[in-house]
């Protein structure tokens, strides 16, 4: 996945490919969840990405449109084994997700124990490949410096990873131009980097891409598309 050198989209409608339209809320009710499948066909955003427990429903919503499911595991915490990551990825691709967004072990990071990373990265990546699905590992940004920052990138290309994320959304902070630069920086013109966390307009959007983002984690997508400015957290 080699960046482009002039990769910043001018538009709306072209930014929509790059998002992952976003509900991880954990009192989404069905209606919410097939609300934002419909929006994501309708605005032909990248990915709908959900709790696991929706994944199945969002796939039947999505069939046919060319929108891909997306589903997270380890959320928001990274704080369980890497076999239960696997299994619940192993899961989610049973159930239609073509993407898995993972949650690091946070304390292997802050630690800078990169043997760490790499095994559970490792774990989970070898499981989602297996199924044909690509894996995105989420670093959580707010919690790391930007030695650790750089440290789970690193080990994230090296347990074969597709993609590196910014945040969960839930452990406060989210996607910063800084950060995305120094990620982008880490792991080089082939990873993709995905800016998640408080991304809620246009100009938001714009300006990550610019530095290095290949896709957006957003709640916010409609507002985005349509030049508002979005009030959701995530």
């Amino acid at each position: 996945m080699t960046v482009p050198e002039n990769h910043a989209p001018a538009t709306g409608a072209e930014i929509a490919a790059y998002i992952d339209h976003t509900l991880l809320k954990p009192d989404a009710s069905r209606e919410d969840i097939l609300r934002i499948a419909d929006e994501a066909r309708r605005y032909r955003f990248k990915s709908v990405c959900v709790n696991p427990l929706w994944v199945a429903t969002v796939a039947r919503a999505l069939a046919g449109s060319g929108v891909l499911t997306c589903s997270v595991v380890g959320f928001p915490f990274g704080a369980t084994t890497t076999a239960s990551k696997a299994f619940e990825a192993r899961g989610a691709i049973a159930d239609g997700a073509a993407e898995i967004d993972m949650v690091i072990d946070i304390a292997a990071a802050k630690r800078g124990d990169r043997a760490a990373l790499v095994a559970d990265i490792g774990g989970v990546a070898r499981e989602v490949h297996d199924g044909g699905a690509i894996l995105k590992v989420i670093i959580e940004t707010s919690l790391l410096d930007d030695e650790q920052k750089v440290l789970a990138c690193e080990a994230a290309v090296e347990a074969g990873a597709d993609f590196v994320k910014t945040s969960t959304g839930f452990a406060g902070g989210g996607a910063t131009v800084a950060d995305i630069e120094l990620m982008r920086q880490a792991v080089g013109p082939e990873l993709g980097v995905k800016a998640s966390g408080g991304v809620r307009s246009l100009t938001d959007a714009r300006a990550l891409i610019a530095a290095g983002a290949t896709r957006l984690g957003a709640s916010s997508g409609v507002a985005i598309v349509e030049g508002e400015q979005g009030t959701t957290g995530y």
